[in-house]
């Protein structure tokens, strides 16, 4: 073979290389685009996604996924739990819990530390085998940014950055290892099948949490309007660490809170009117962070309803944290729990609607539908449905009317309250019944005390007597 022989080549052939050549240059390449956008032109249909897996803990839920066959896999954050929990105690040297708590609970990981935690998760076979069938892409949480619950204050951010780009395999060369904070977007499909899937960083840049300052920072807002007023795509996946529709910390309290949109009102306002403000059609949610799985919507903001799908965890579950015969008190806690986002149906395994085990998210769309259709859902380890939604795209297209007037109708809508907004004997209702049931078993407690200190008073006397 003579290294001439590219000249007996027909000419067509050459134009169809270079063209080939360039085309993909446009279609892959990001440039020096900040979100370093990969461009895939094949058409996808399914998309996996899940948060919340402890490298240490069994993984069954793998196969499951790759059953599920997905053309992309979205990480949503807490990939590994890098940071290291010390045990709870309230008496000792080290106390991590109570009044007298002189240590943290959690504290960082060394670098190494973080690096083996993510090989033990890349060389699990199974999550390998997924690797080969799809396209994975993702974000980070506070477990694996560093910290439970840090933000922007946190030092180590700068170094966990390139570990978790590592991990996901990104070029060294991607405007992502350069940039402060890890979000980006893709898009992928042909014109007028296409996905855009935008991967927010809700831990870089976000201020403390009872700040009701930012999450995003300014240079993500900047970005992030820049993406949603650009070229349409036909379906938009905004990937939160944490969730954006449903605020449970507004009705737990004052039990527990957890992380969410919900506690920065400001924020989530602004993320709201961006999205009503570009005239965006087909956006949702998907988030994770807090260890169930459940659906909310809000449908008084942009005109059609919005969807937040959160998925968590991949290992990490509420459940496993109490013994199996008190599963169900789980189950009905969730239950009492108020939601005004929560979506309800026949499609949930329970009636709260929320599921406690490990769990992942699988979006399925049929492109050849009229209207083109989505089936949203939430899977268990065996990958059976356990809460979902069926939409049509025409469902999340703005409404011709004006979004002031969308308001006024939708006043009268189940998912157009917020639990901010319930009556105070609504929304503590969980803590109110918990207080009473810890009152009612102190005083079943000092009954019996009482009863049995009785019972003893008169056998002692009726012993004396004889």
């Amino acid at each position: 073979m003579g290294g001439a022989n590219w000249l007996r080549w027909p000419w067509w052939l050459g134009v169809v290389i270079v063209g080939a050549v360039i085309g993909t240059r446009f279609v892959c390449g990001g440039g020096g685009s900040a979100n370093a956008s990969r461009y895939e032109e094949a058409l996808v249909s399914r998309i996996a996604f899940g948060s919340c897996a402890n490298q240490t803990a069994p993984q069954p839920i793998w196969s499951a996924i790759t059953k599920f066959n997905p053309q992309v896999f979205i990480w949503m954050g807490d990939n590994i739990y890098g940071d290291i929990k010390r045990p709870l105690k309230l008496f000792g040297k080290e106390r991590t819990i109570g009044p007298w708590k002189n240590v943290p609970r959690f504290v960082p990981a060394s670098e190494q530390e973080m690096k083996s935690k993510y090989n033990i998760i890349k060389n699990n076979p199974d999550y390998s085998r997924l690797r080969q069938i799809a396209k994975v892409i993702g974000t980070w949480d506070d477990h694996d940014y560093g910290l439970n619950d840090a933000g922007k204050e946190f030092p180590a951010k700068v170094t966990n950055q390139r570990l978790l780009l590592d991990f996901l395999d990104e070029p060294q060369d991607s405007p992502r290892r350069k940039q402060a904070g890890v979000y980006t977007s893709y898009t992928f499909g042909p014109v007028g099948r296409q996905i855009k899937i935008i991967l927010l960083d809700t831990r870089y840049h976000r201020d403390p949490l009872s700040s009701d300052g930012s999450i995003l920072g300014s240079t993500q807002w900047t970005w992030l309007e820049k993406e949603l007023k650009g070229p349409s795509s036909a379906i938009t996946i905004i990937v939160s660490s944490i969730q954006v529709i449903s605020n449970l910390s507004a009705t737990t309290g004052p039990l527990f809170s957890m992380e969410s949109w919900g506690r920065f009102p400001k924020e989530r306002g602004r993320l709201f009117k961006l999205i009503a403000d570009s005239k965006r059609d087909g956006v949702f949610f998907i988030s994770g962070d807090v260890h169930f799985g459940e659906i909310t919507r809000y449908d008084c903001t942009v005109g059609y309803p919005l969807y937040d799908i959160t998925s968590s965890g991949l290992t990490q579950a509420v459940e496993k944290v109490v013994p199996t015969p008190l599963h169900f008190m789980v189950i009905f806690l969730a239950w009492l729990t108020p939601s005004t986002m929560r979506v309800m149906g026949p499609n949930c395994r329970f009636r709260s609607c929320t599921y406690g085990q490990q769990n992942f998210g699988a979006v399925e769309i049929d492109w050849d539908a009229s209207p083109v259709a989505m089936k949203i859902e939430v899977r268990d380890t065996d990958g059976i449905l356990v809460t979902g939604v069926n939409i049509s795209l025409s469902e999340l297209q703005a409404h011709s009317m004006n979004s002031t007037a969308t308001s006024k109708v939708g006043k009268d809508q189940r998912h157009c309250s917020l639990e901010v907004s319930l009556p105070w004997i609504v929304r503590y209702r969980l803590a109110i019944f918990l207080y009473c049931f810890v009152a009612v078993l102190l005083a079943a407690l000092v009954g019996v005390t009482f009863v049995a200190v009785s019972v003893f008073t008169l056998c002692l006397r009726k012993c004396k007597l004889d």
